[in-house]
């Protein structure tokens, strides 16, 4: 059994990400633990001179740190990600480098027709960062468009070909999860060169 932790990506008291977050969640809880973290009560990045996280964010570090792989359900606002979201991962990439060769699912779900391709896109490029090197499964977009129709009262995805295609890409990434870890445990260069890693230095 596999131990996942989940950030939602939005700090909205009402979002269909945490819909769908919560229907993975119940959906696969016969192949994984997945524990859904939020994001709404962390503070704003501000790039501390001690580069320590504060609590909630090394929460979240840890958290990250013991699970076996990480779920990122986004929204997307303005082609991008929500600035709560890129403020969580400003202070793990400055302060502890969570996610470094931690293997990696991105969801999403947005009220438009497009659902969050755009958002993922960005997300992609931001978590190939120097200091976040997340490893991104591959060839995995899940996403949701008009999400405010895609639930039922009991918060289940309503489209059977969404389910299906849901279901394929999380097998996929308990594969991944796998091998992807098999890889890290053999070469652990990028743990060992976050650490001196600073946009600062010259």
């Amino acid at each position: 059994m596999k131990n996942f932790i989940s950030i939602l990506g939005s700090n909205s008291d009402y979002s269909t990400n945490r819909l769908l977050l919560q229907f993975i969640q119940k959906h696969f809880k016969d192949q994984a633990n997945i524990e859904i973290f939020e994001i709404k009560n962390l503070p704003a990045f501000n790039k501390p001179e001690d580069r320590k996280a504060p609590h909630e964010v090394q929460e979240l570090a840890d958290k990250i740190r013991e699970a076996d792989g990480v779920i990122i359900s986004s929204p997307e606002y303005n082609h991008s990600v929500p600035a709560a979201l890129k403020s969580t991962l400003e202070w793990l990439s400055y302060t502890n480098q969570a996610l470094i060769d931690k293997p990696v699912m991105l969801t999403g779900a947005s009220y438009g027709k497009l659902g969050s391709s755009r958002a993922q896109s960005h997300l992609r490029q931001m978590l190939d960062a120097p200091e976040l090197k997340a490893r991104i499964m591959p060839s995995s977009e899940f996403l949701i468009g008009y999400s405010l129709q895609a639930f039922d009262d009991n918060g289940n995805l309503t489209d059977q070909r969404k389910i299906e295609a849901l279901e394929r890409i999380f097998n996929d990434f308990v594969h991944f999860v796998d091998i992807t870890n098999q890889l890290v445990n053999a070469n652990e260069s990028h743990q060992k060169q976050a650490p001196s890693y600073s946009w600062e230095a010259k």
